[in-house]
């Protein structure tokens, strides 16, 4: 399908896309890059997740605290993971899961990476 909004003109949703010998995906993870979770969830944009519905969703660069995310990106059908930059406004990251994980980790043991929230 597609859908044409003003603030990003037509995309592509296609949730329903198989794979080339015809069956439906077993697991969708989608890995986004989206430079500001606020002004993703202002724009039109976050829309895409709810068209895509994926089953784990990997957001880099969310720049926000957890403590600050928007209402808007707090999905209830997902179990999410925030790992925020000690710097506030400053990189971070979140994961979307649909099925609880059994464990969580973060950061990788080395503080000056961990502190970024990238991991």
């Amino acid at each position: 399908a597609v859908v044409s909004t003003q603030s990003t003109g037509d995309m592509d949703f296609c949730p329903s896309m198989k794979t080339p010998d015809g069956r439906k995906w077993k697991t969708k993870i989608i890995s986004w890059n989206i430079n500001g979770i606020r002004a993703v969830t202002k724009s039109e944009k976050f829309n895409y997740i709810k068209f895509e519905d994926p089953d784990i969703l990997c957001l880099q660069e969310t720049k926000c605290a957890e403590s600050d995310y928007p209402d808007a990106a707090k999905l209830p059908e997902y179990h999410i993971y925030y790992n925020s930059a000690e710097k506030k406004g400053y990189s971070s990251t979140a994961l979307y899961s649909k099925v609880k994980p059994i464990s969580v980790t973060y950061g990788i043991n080395q503080s000056e990476h961990d502190s970024e929230g990238r991991v």
